[in-house]
């Protein structure tokens, strides 16, 4: 299967189905030296485990993180970093209904199109268990950009019709409540438009977003490599995500230029911007701005409401998914989308060593 490995030079390679016996991810690229442990990953891995309310799935999983190498005395050795988490809770059982129909909104159907076979255990590499990987090689990426003074805050923005006004974000209050967002007022309204979904059998979506410090002028490329493109890449990558939007996004296409240029001034020597409606890039560029990133989590897709398909012989059918599963994506996602941004922009720092001559001799001369 093609299209497991993600990164130029920071390259990751995640690997493992839902109901396999594990899934995991190896890290290339990531250079020696850098402090790393188990628990590092796991305070990562912890945001995106199941169980954590009753808005998540009941699947019981400790997700516990296994360094396999690339790691010596505390410190990663350069050479590749293979991280495992042993699957320990799956129930493929619960899937055999429907190992020969396609249930509605998943990747059953389109799978089966492209390899003409299926893993219906929990959708294998369709599975949004798949995200272990990724978030386990973010937790090495934001510990890197960490070390260059670059910071990542990921929350939930929206749940269904509940959106947080920016001017009322409270970052604080991002991990005191389950659903990740910046104010336990709109956590609460959140919650009691979750329990109605719940009672009527239903699912929601929401919208996720990263805000990104610390990170210089510079960074991205003018063409194929944007910043804004390679970070919408990385994070439509994730299976849930159906949208990205950088900055404004689509409120730009609303606006007249006057009001959506960023006005630039200087203070200390400084470059800087009064607005940010660009959300941190210029030209495919970092202009060393905040970067703000949203992405658009759908409805997870798998309800216990009777819905219309058909087998995989083209004949009508009918069906309820049973199981265990998320009423809502959003919050257990958020992490997920924090790792993709980390991975993009720790990629691309890497790559714009070389952007200039006097950048070589600095290293080498």
């Amino acid at each position: 299967m093609a299209g497991s490995t993600y990164g130029t030079l920071f390259k990751i390679t995640t690997w493992g189905e839902s109901h396999g016996a594990a899934i995991g991810v190896v890290i290339d690229g990531c250079p020696a030296g850098l402090p790393l442990s188990e628990e590092d990953i796991q305070i990562y891995l912890d945001r995106r485990r199941p169980g954590q309310s009753r808005f998540t799935t009941a699947r019981q999983e400790s997700d516990r993180a296994e360094i396999l190498s690339g790691v010596f005395e505390g410190r990663t050795t350069g050479t590749p970093i293979s991280v495992m988490v042993k699957n320990q809770d799956h129930r493929s059982k619960d899937y055999g209904r429907i190992k020969d129909c396609y249930r509605p909104g998943h990747a059953d159907y389109t799978f089966d199109a492209k390899y003409g076979f299926r893993d219906y255990r929990g959708g294998g590499r369709s599975s949004g268990r798949e995200t272990i990987g990724r978030v386990a090689a973010g937790a090495v990426a934001a510990k890197l950009l960490y070390e260059l003074g670059i910071r990542l805050t990921a929350f939930t923005r929206s749940i269904g019709a509940v959106t947080i006004p920016e001017e009322e974000y409270d970052f604080s209050r991002i991990t005191e409540n389950k659903l990740y967002m910046p104010s336990d007022i709109y956590a609460k309204k959140a919650s009691a438009f979750l329990e109605e979904c719940m009672k009527n059998k239903d699912s929601c979506g929401g919208v996720i977003e990263c805000r990104i410090t610390g990170v210089p002028a510079g960074i991205g490329e003018p063409v194929f490599q944007k910043l804004d493109a390679a970070l919408a890449a990385g994070i439509m990558s994730i299976g849930a995500v159906k949208g990205v939007e950088i900055g404004d996004g689509f409120l730009a296409a609303g606006a007249l230029g006057s009001a959506n240029n960023d006005a630039f001034y200087a203070e200390d020597h400084h470059i800087l911007k009064r607005t940010n409606h660009s959300g941190g890039t210029l030209g495919g560029i970092s202009d060393g701005s905040t970067l703000i990133i949203r992405a658009a989590i759908k409805p997870t897709p798998s309800i216990a409401r009777e819905e219309k398909t058909v087998t995989k012989d083209s004949k009508d059918t009918t069906l309820a998914i049973t199981g265990r599963h998320d009423p809502v994506i959003v919050p257990r996602a958020v992490v997920v989308v924090e790792s993709m941004a980390a991975l993009t922009v720790a990629d691309l720092l890497m790559v714009n060593m070389s952007s200039r001559v006097e950048r070589l001799k600095e290293f080498y001369l």
